[in-house]
């Protein structure tokens, strides 16, 4: 490529407005939980940081079945955001790692089970996963598969920009369908320890579900808008297409709905079965604050208003509805969590000793760190896939079967970030 094409990439890849947010976010962050941790002590910082990791690992794990669902479906509108879900999916490690080692430290103080002796029945029948040692091994299980996948995709996607070889989407597709079984299986397993071991006596087989549904669901809207960025810095501008925003939308739409029937349905099974060692979790959740939070801003937050939105199809294509929708859909997601974990600890008010403010302050510690991750990626690579089988159908481009992958018309092979230029 010319040097007067890599300038034009680097002027269409500015995200210096943007360089500052992050840092802006951690400082933040690290001056409330500081403050979380002088007046409220270990156990407070050590429930809220977790209540980050939970926040910030839905994301990741959200990305990173994005990733795999457009292998498996060998979908051709979301070629444009793959390489976005790529980037997100690899916040799983070393990133995530990293942030859940203050977790690690701090695990006796956040579950309670670490600490009995003798172990309750509850813990016995769940062995060998409700151990010290097990939590610890498990938890570096999943972190190495997290690792393993993720960079694998990513890898040979990268290798494809180079390539364009057929070899590099059979490898892609055979990392998708084993992956996404592990997939399952490992968002389950982290679901169960750090959250639902929590309260060990409580028993439900949907709640890996739950957590999956509520993963995806924050990810989508997070991927519409940061999508939406780049296309207005114009490093998307030729390959994101209006059908690309409306999919988006239509995945996000369903998720609403998955999510609220998966949660019903546990919710259903348990009040229908009456049984004291599954009704007492949402006895708890009916106490104090906990029930309105429960009852009113759960349901209807979560629920109603996403889903009136987004029944109007017109409206997953306007900024004014769906960028605050974000900011919504992060907010109801943040209670989810607050729902699911901090009972644990404030049995009777959301509100309790500030510990909320506390809450928040690790979570925008987190979101300030994956975004610097996140945007120091999107510069070093590709902005989107440059040689993907299916660029042509998504960009409603004829190309004879003769002709090579990489005879994209000139204004979107231009649109590549600096160093993928070649």
């Amino acid at each position: 490529m010319s040097s007067t094409s890599q300038s034009a990439s680097v002027t269409r890849l500015d995200l210096s407005k943007w360089s500052n947010l992050p840092v802006i976010l951690m400082v933040i962050g690290v001056v409330g939980a500081g403050a979380g941790f002088a007046l409220g002590g270990v156990k407070q910082f050590a429930f809220s940081w977790l209540l980050a990791f939970m926040f910030s690992l839905s994301l990741c794990l959200g990305g990173w079945f994005l990733v795999m669902v457009h292998h498996l479906f060998d979908a051709s509108w979301s070629v444009a955001t793959r390489r976005l879900c790529e980037h997100i999916a690899c916040l799983l490690a070393p990133t995530m790692l990293i942030l859940f080692l203050p977790i690690a430290f701090t695990a006796k103080e956040i579950y309670h089970w670490m600490k009995e002796s003798p172990p309750d029945h509850s813990v016995l029948s769940k062995y060998p996963w409700f151990t010290v040692p097990g939590f610890y091994v498990t938890m570096a299980a999943l972190f190495v598969i997290w690792w393993f996948y993720s960079n694998r995709l990513r890898y040979w996607s990268l290798r494809q920009d180079e390539t364009g070889s057929a070899e590099c989407t059979g490898k892609m597709r055979v990392y998708a369908a084993s992956g996404i079984v592990l997939f399952a299986i490992t968002l389950t397993l982290a679901a169960m320890l750090l959250m639902k071991g929590l309260m060990t006596e409580w028993y439900s087989t949907m709640y890996g579900v739950t957590y999956f549904a509520s993963s995806v669901w924050v990810t989508l809207p997070t991927v519409y808008v940061i999508t939406l960025i780049l296309q207005r810095t114009t490093a998307l501008r030729d390959v994101v297409k209006e059908n690309t925003y409306y999919m988006i939308g239509s995945l996000f739409f369903a998720f609403t709905v998955f999510w609220a029937y998966v949660n019903f349905s546990q919710y259903f099974i348990i009040w229908n079965a009456n049984m004291p060692e599954e009704t007492f979790w949402y006895k708890l959740r009916e106490v104090g604050s906990w029930k309105y939070v429960g009852q009113i801003v759960i349901i209807f937050g979560h629920f109603f208003i996403p889903f009136l939105m987004l029944l109007r199809i017109d409206w997953k294509l306007k900024l004014i509805p769906m960028v605050p929708l974000l900011a919504w859909a992060w907010l109801m997601h943040f209670v989810d969590l607050e729902f699911q974990i901090m009972p644990a600890l404030h049995p009777k008010s959301i509100f309790s000793d500030g510990g909320w403010l506390v809450d928040l302050a690790c979570v925008l510690f987190f979101v300030g760190v994956l975004m610097k991750v996140l945007i120091a990626s999107i510069m070093r690579y590709p902005v989107y896939p440059q040689k993907d089988p299916r660029m042509s159908e998504m960009l409603g481009v004829y190309m004879p079967p003769t002709a090579g992958i990489s005879s994209l018309p000139p204004a979107v092979a231009g649109s590549i970030s600096p160093k993928g230029a070649k």
